[in-house]
């Protein structure tokens, strides 16, 4: 029963409350890869905290571990092949968007990669494609991959 209503509230609960204004379709990768990195981080925390033993610094290490640069890379690895056309045309304008200096610790391959995740983050956020990022999610964490 409180399955049925976590699921039920899940599905009512919609967190766009302003309308950005124009079409996601249309938006500046880098302004979707903003809004896609706060969706992916919430995504990655929600996952832990679903997990038993919440001490915060391992939830905070767990976290910071899975939303780095190179676990972004290769998350978008294992999501590549199962993208559609549109997907892939978001990845791709992600990935060549110039969203400035990666940070000192970041691979700039991993940074443009991780970037082009978020954008697909954003722009399914935008798009209320809820159902779509959950099976992309589950792809993401089907193993640990994104953990190395």
């Amino acid at each position: 029963m409180i399955e049925n209503d976590n699921n039920f509230a899940a599905e009512s609960l919609d967190l766009l409350v302003h309308e950005p204004s124009k079409p996601a379709r249309l938006m500046n990768p880098v302004v979707l890869a903003y809004a896609g990195d706060a969706v992916y981080e919430l995504l990655i925390r929600q996952y832990l905290i679903s997990k038993p033993n919440h001490q915060s610094h391992d939830l905070h290490r767990e976290a910071t571990k899975r939303v780095s640069a190179k676990a972004q890379h290769v998350t978008l690895e294992r999501l590549a092949p199962l993208l559609t056309e549109e997907e892939a045309d978001i990845v791709r304008r992600g990935r060549n968007a110039k969203s400035g200096k990666p940070p000192k610790n970041a691979d700039p391959a991993d940074y443009r990669h991780a970037t082009a995740l978020e954008t697909l983050f954003g722009y399914l956020f935008y798009e209320r494609r809820g159902e779509r990022i959950r099976e992309l999610l589950a792809v993401a964490l089907d193993d640990e991959a994104t953990k190395n």
